[in-house]
Parts: C-alpha cells; structure tokens; sequence
C-alpha cells in the first residue's frame, strides 16, 4: 500500500522547540531549512502511487522520507549503508524532512528499501520530473531571472574498467562463456576445450593481459577469430541468441571486425584498423551504453544549462537581490554524442516549463548556423562563435563590406560592386576588370573572373557565416560571450561537493539519476547560500499564518504544562464544531 504523510499542511506545535535559539538558527538557516519550508512540500510524491494497490499489501515507507534521503544520498555522495545512518542519526536530515518522534518506523530505512524506489524512480525518469518540479519552485521562490543562459557539457565517468580492445574482445567472449555454461551446460561441453582453458582460467586471462606491444596484432587475430568461431557456431540457436552476452559478441564482431566471406568453412575474418572503429562501439560489456568521445575519454556526458546574471550592465538588479544563478536543464547522453544536438532539446524543455532564455552563451560546436536560425525562430539568440580555424592570410566573405539589408557594398580594397543578382537563395555580385586587375588581394580573394567582370557567388548561409564572423572580432561579441567561461566553475562546484565525475554506478538510467539529483543538490546549497545573505544571520521569517499556529501551540502548551486546561482535539468535519476545545480542569 502507499502510504505518505501530509507535508503540506502545517502543525499546530512546533516539534523543533526543545532547541534553543542559537542551536535552532544553525538548520533553519542552513539548506535544511530551504528544504523544509520550500522543497518538502513540493516532491512528486503522487506520482509513485500508481505503483501501488490502494488497500492490499504492507504499507510503504514513508514516501516523502524516502524521496528526501534519496536526494540527500546524492548531494551528499554517501553509500547506501551511510545514507541509512545519515536518516537515522542526523539531526539536519531530521529537520529537513520534518521527521516526528525518535522510532525506527520514522527514522530507518532499509538499503533494500533505496534500492527499490531508486529503481523505481529511474525506471519512471521520475528524477528528470522532480528535478524540474524543485528548480522551478525554487526560480519562483527566488524570482530568478532566466533571461540570460549559458550551456556546456560535462564528462561523467561510471563505475567500469578502461578496457582496450584485446580486453573488450576478452570481456565478451568469458561473460559469454560462463553465462553457456551456466544456462546450457550440454552446449558448453560440446565446445573444445580450448575456450576454457584460455578464457576461463586464471593463466589464460594472465596470459591476455600481458601481451608484449609486439604481439598485441597477433593476440588481436586470435582474439578475433575465436569470437566470430563462438558467433558462427551458435547463431542458429534460439535460447543462445536471446542472450545478452551473445549480443555482445555479435556487437563487437560487427564493430571491430570485417567478415570477408559468409560462408560456414571459408568464413575469414579480419579485425579493423583502430581509425575505423565508430566512437558508439562497445566499451565495456558491464556498461554497454557508454561512449566514447576522443576529447574526454569513455562514459558518458552531461548537458546543462545555467543562468547567468552579469551585474555589468546587461541587466538591471532589484534592490536587496543577491543574483542567484541555477541549474535549469540537465540531460545525460553517452559520451560520443556532438554538442551541437544539445541545444535545441534544451531550449524545448526550459520553453515548456516557462523558463526560456532570451540569450544562451555556448561553446563553437552549439553554435552552428542550423542552431542559430532554429533558436532565432523561437526568440533566443545564440552567442557562439564559429568552429573552424581562422584563415587570417586569406581573404573571405567575412572582409566585405555588408550592409544591413545583408547586400555586399565594398571589397576589401574599397571598390564598389557594378552589378548585383539575386537568384532565389543565391546571390551574384560583380566587380569591374580594371579594379580587380590591379588589386594586390585578387590572389587570396574569393571573386572569380567571368563575363563582364569578376565574380562573387555566395548564399544566404555563407552570408550568415561571414556576418557572424565579423561580429566575433567586435569589441561588443567579446564583451558578451566572456560570461560563457563561469559555466566551469559550476562543474567545479558540482565535482567537488557531489563527485559527479566519477560515479558508483553504471548503465544509462542509474548515471541519469544520479547525476539529475546531484544537480538538484547544488541548485538546494546554491539558493541556501543566497537566502542565508538575504536573511544576514537572522532565523528565516515566517508567515503571517504560520506565525498566528505558532503562538497558539505555544499557548496551550503552556496552559496544558502549568495543569489549567486538558486540550481535547476534535474531528473539523462538522462545520459547527471548533477544531480545539479546551475545557477546564
């Protein structure tokens, strides 16, 4: 059964009182607090019911706690064993999840117990949703300014071995063989026993991992033959091919192999150069949706997107606002993926959660001219420079002189054009013999001789390009994109509190979730770090109302101490019937 307690309702007494105010001040100004008062509240709890029979089975832990330590457990790195000690004995866990009593029904959980809600909640990509559901109260509490972004990616490591490609081929082939051996044994003993004396034992694999640079091409081939041997022996096999370790072998056979003939006794096989392999190839086989990117290595990369608040005149700040910059798009992707498709799913999500940017500051492969003119389209301007190299020596299109209805009005050397074509999204421009003739340029110069003149033929795009590269050398370009570089220090921040570069877990849901809700963790200790300066020390205010249950809990609870009253607290369902009625002794 699911079972959540009401956290959106206050309480009439304060189960924190027994603190005293210099001890009370240190959570309530801390990101306990935020959590307690802003976040709490907020989790995505409704959402896991669905999951569970309204009346049949043993109750759930309690789903708010769960939900909260799970969170917890990334922001803070801690394993399962210490996340179970954390829930049961820190004091700040305890306000920040507003835990009543001391019992072990309220303040434990069992591993196995996280480890099933953070299946569950993966599984789901309910982490995507309690990320963005948190970040956008915490924008709205906060009244963060979203105009201005800036996106970049982040290389993530997951918990598996850097193999070369003599130990991939190796990997597969023994995962292969134990799993034969263990699901069919008849078809395991029908091999030469070969396979298991270099696969399966101790020397063999010794013998694998000691290849002399020398030997390595020889070992590869051998490698190489005895997977496809395993391959062709058993793809008519039903119950062998339905295997994931078979998959594999038949992966790393079509990634770094070449079969030169199919047929059953002349099949040879040949392994590729290592410049051929794609950068999606197999890994490893304990984590086969990682990546590899040449820059950054194997794993996996994370987008994200920040806000970015210049206080330099780019935008006029509210009195008393301290500029609190949050993390609002993350998204986790195999490590060979290009930038360059990063941008527009963000802009796509932070449109459809009200965030959206006027401006995003980007690295080169974000900024390409499809991506410009796409988010051009929605009202974002893209602030990127161009990828390829500089060609200073050469003269482009760049060097002309343009104006703003995008018509070229002087060469490089100053002579005006004598003719002008527009052909739908081509245009033609001509300039005369004599002033080309003579010109020092024309042998770097992109004007071709034609008839009636010498010629310069571009399109609407290479027009684009030329004015964005010229803009790139304007003092106004540079002024703007240097806010790109504070996006490192996020990753820095994040690095250093959560670990999120070297992740425990493996596979694309598990490193999705923990990277999501390490992300929101540095979003909660960003914004409590703003609202401890906004407060200047002081115990964060409360509301009107909550000031007016506060005091009345005092009250009876002083009443009922000094032996005055007996308070009886009644059901509020009859509208003529007070809540709490005190009666006399």
């Amino acid at each position: 059964m699911f079972f959540a307690r009401d956290c959106k309702t206050g309480s009439l007494f304060d189960k924190w009182d027994y603190m005293g105010p210099k001890r009370r001040k240190l959570p309530e100004n801390s990101w306990a607090g935020l959590f307690r008062r802003e976040i709490l509240p907020e989790l995505p709890v409704d959402k896991l019911a669905p999951s569970f029979h309204e009346s049949f089975g043993r109750p759930t832990k309690e789903v708010y706690t769960t939900l909260g330590a799970l969170i917890f457990q990334q922001m803070f790195n801690t394993t399962d064993d210490e996340t179970v000690e954390q829930l049961a004995f820190n004091l700040q866990w305890h306000f920040a999840l507003d835990l009543p009593g001391e019992s072990d029904a309220v303040k434990y959980i069992s591993p196995k117990t996280l480890w099933t809600m953070r299946r569950m909640l993966s599984e789901k990509e309910l982490d995507t949703l309690l990320f963005a559901q948190v970040t956008d109260k915490l924008v709205k509490v906060f009244s963060v300014d979203t105009r201005n972004q800036r996106l970049d990616s982040v290389h993530i490591t997951s918990n598996m071995r850097r193999l070369g490609r003599i130990g991939i081929f190796v990997r597969v082939i023994t995962r292969f063989l134990l799993n034969l051996r263990r699901q069919h044994r008849d078809l395991f003993e029908s091999l030469d026993v070969s396979y298991a004396r270099r696969y399966l034992t101790r020397e063999g694999q010794g013998a694998f991992s000691m290849v002399r640079p020398s030997e390595s091409d020889r070992t590869l081939e051998q490698v190489a033959s005895d997977l496809f041997d395993l391959v062709r022996r058993f793809a008519g096999c039903g119950n062998v091919t339905g295997m994931s370790s078979y998959k594999h072998l038949s992966r790393v056979l079509s990634e770094q192999c070449t079969v030169d003939s199919a047929r059953d006794d002349d099949g040879r096989v040949a392994v590729k150069p290592a410049k051929e392999i794609r950068s999606d190839s197999l890994q490893n086989p304990s984590d086969p949706e990682a990546g590899y990117s040449g820059h950054k290595g194997q794993g996996y990369q994370a987008q994200i997107m920040e806000t970015n608040c210049p206080s330099d005149g780019f935008r006029e700040e509210k009195e008393g606002e301290k500029g609190l910059q949050l993390i609002t798009y993350v998204a986790v992707e195999p490590a060979h993926k290009s930038d360059a498709g990063a941008l527009l799913p963000a802009l796509s999500s932070s449109t459809e959660r009200g965030l959206a940017p006027g401006e995003v500051l980007a690295d080169s492969p974000y900024g390409s001219d499809n991506n410009v003119v796409a988010a051009a389209e929605r009202g974002v301007a893209v602030v990127s420079p161009l990828q390829g190299p500089k060609m200073d020596k050469t003269v482009t299109l760049a060097d002309f002189s343009l104006s703003s209805g995008e018509e070229i009005l002087r060469c490089p050397h100053g002579a005006s054009p004598i003719k002008k074509v527009r052909r739908m999204k081509s245009s033609h421009v001509v300039f005369a013999d004599d002033a080309c003739h003579r010109c020092l340029l024309r042998p770097r110069c992109p004007v071709r001789p034609g008839k009636g003149g010498y010629w310069l033929r571009f399109d609407d795009k290479a027009l684009r390009i030329a004015r964005r590269r010229a803009h790139e050398r304007s003092p106004a370009f540079l002024a703007r994109y240097r806010f790109r570089a504070g996006i490192e220090g996020i990753f820095s921040a994040l690095d250093r509190r959560t670990e999120v570069k070297r992740l425990r877990v493996r596979g694309m849901k598990a490193v999705r979730f923990c990277v999501t809700l390490k992300v929101l963790g540095l979003n909660i200790f960003r914004a409590a770090a703003v609202r401890s300066r906004e407060d200047g020390g002081k115990t964060a205010a409360t509301s009107g109302i909550a000031r007016l249950i506060a005091g009345i809990g005092s009250l009876i609870r002083k009443t009922i101490t000094q032996g005055y009253y007996v308070a009886t607290f009644l059901s509020p369902n009859d509208g003529d019937c007070d809540p709490v009625a005190l009666h006399a002794v």
